[in-house]
Order: C-alpha cells, then sequence, then structure tokens
C-alpha cells in the first residue's frame, strides 16, 4: 500500500472539516478512541507544553536529527541547514514534529527559529528533545511540545539531517500528513485515513461522559453508569435524543 493509499479517508467528510472537529475533542478521548481502533503506539510520549493551557490540531512536517558526528555537523550543521529549511517552509496550520531521539542533553528549537514558525502560521511545534530560551517560547502564541528545557544548542548532541520523512518522536512513527492534535494532556497522532471515524466515536464518547457527569453531579453511583449499561444507557439515549431535537429547535429559530 502506497502512501497516497494510506492517507486515502474513510469519509467523504473533507479532512479540513474533520481537523476543525478535532479542535473541540480532548487528547485524552482521542487517544481512548484510538485504542479502541486498535492503535495503542500513537501517543507521543514525554512532551509536554511549554505553556499551560496550549492547544493545537495540524497535519505534520517532520524533522529529524542524528546523533552528532563532528564532521557531519560540519558539513551539515551550517548555513540553511535541515532544521532552518523546514522552518522555513512550513506552511499555514502545519505542525513541525522533530525526532530528536528523546536525548535531553540538547536544545533543538529556540526562539527565534520558534518565532519564524508562528510568522509563517505554523498550528505548533513537538520535539521530543528540548527547548532553549524556554520563557521567551513561552509567550509565543504558537504552542511548543518538548520533552525539557535545555540552553544548549544543536552541535551538543545533534546534526540536523533531513525533512518530510517517517520519523520516530517520543516513541511514536509520524509521517508527513497526520495528524497531530496536543493539549495538557500530551500529543496523539491520528492516520488521516480513519480521522473521521476517531472524531465521530470521540464526539459521542464525550457526550456521554457529559451525561455521566450531570448524573455523577446529582449522587448517581457509578455502577452501570460508568461505562453505560442497563438502564442508564436506555436513560442516556433519551437524553441525547432531547438535546439532538432541541438544538435542532434552536436552529430552526436562529434562521427564521
Amino acid at each position: 500500500m502506497n502512501q497516497e493509499e494510506r492517507t486515502e479517508p474513510d469519509s467523504e467528510v473533507p479532512l479540513t472539516e474533520v481537523i476543525a472537529g478535532l479542535r473541540t475533542v480532548a487528547v485524552a478521548t482521542l487517544a481512548a478512541q484510538l485504542r479502541a481502533h486498535g492503535l495503542t503506539s500513537t501517543v507521543i510520549d514525554g512532551v509536554r507544553p511549554t505553556r499551560p493551557g496550549a492547544r493545537f490540531v495540524g497535519r505534520a512536517r517532520t524533522l529529524r536529527y542524528v546523533p552528532l558526528r563532528e564532521d557531519l555537523f560540519a558539513d551539515y550543521g551550517g548555513g540553511l541547514n535541515a532544521q532552518k529549511r523546514a522552518i522555513d517552509s512550513i506552511l499555514p496550520g502545519e505542525v513541525l514534529v522533530m525526532d530528536a531521539r528523546g536525548e535531553a542533553g540538547s536544545g533543538t528549537i529556540g526562539d527565534i527559529l520558534a518565532l519564524r514558525a508562528q510568522v509563517r502560521g505554523a498550528a505548533g511545534i513537538v520535539t521530543d528533545g528540548g527547548v532553549r530560551d524556554a520563557a521567551t517560547v513561552a509567550t509565543l502564541d504558537m504552542p511548543v511540545f518538548a520533552q525539557c528545557a535545555h540552553p544548549a544548542v544543536l552541535g551538543r548532541k545533534h546534526v540536523p539531517w533531513d525533512t518530510d520523512v517517517a520519523v520516530a518522536c517520543g516513541g511514536a512513527t509520524v509521517l508527513p500528513g497526520d495528524i497531530i492534535v496536543g493539549d495538557d494532556d500530551g500529543v496523539v497522532v491520528i492516520p488521516p485515513s480513519i480521522a473521521a471515524r476517531i472524531l465521530a466515536t470521540s464526539v459521542e464518547q464525550e457526550r456521554r461522559e457529559a451525561f455521566i457527569t450531570e448524573q455523577v453531579r446529582a449522587g448517581a453511583s457509578v455502577d452501570g453508569l460508568y461505562p453505560l449499561s442497563g438502564a442508564w444507557l436506555e436513560r442516556y439515549e433519551a437524553w441525547a435524543t432531547d438535546r439532538a431535537e432541541a438544538g435542532t429547535e434552536q436552529d430552526r429559530e436562529t434562521t427564521s
């Protein structure tokens, strides 16, 4: 199966609409639904936002670093290297995902290049390595997720090697064009081919959890309620129908 076949969507919903919908869904919900669909290795481990409350969704662009070898860094580390090419070519709505091999002993992005990505309209940056100038990066409007802060430059541990290839970031394989979603809980990778299905089941999960939360707040036991079963499932279905009908009626009043 070639990459074009792999990324062919399983729904007639345009991918732009799916991505917009994913902005409303928690990463924890998406991780649960990816697991329910048989994908257990799509969480990027060990990365956290430099600014709490940050959230992003976008298509992946990738950058790979290889371990430092001084002769290679002399040839590939300077000038318009792979890191700078990736930053300078990123498109609006894309997420730059960096493969730093989980190496925490060096920075992989700093304030100036992160600002350049923001100016170009990037949705976010994810690296399983370190981030330099962390306090300044945290003030950017564009979310940056990293393993840690570290003051050292690339040449301490990394050679910027290539772009737009399959990479491993935080233990997850990321291909160019994958959908990347991040919030305070972490980052997940969604294959475009199943993104519409993951969105639909995630929305349903969060609808169920909203009902369950209402009942728990009202004093209900979680027995049979979480997860829903039996009489509670029937009550949920009636509740969901009532909400859908109320929403339809509100839409009519808005357009009339």
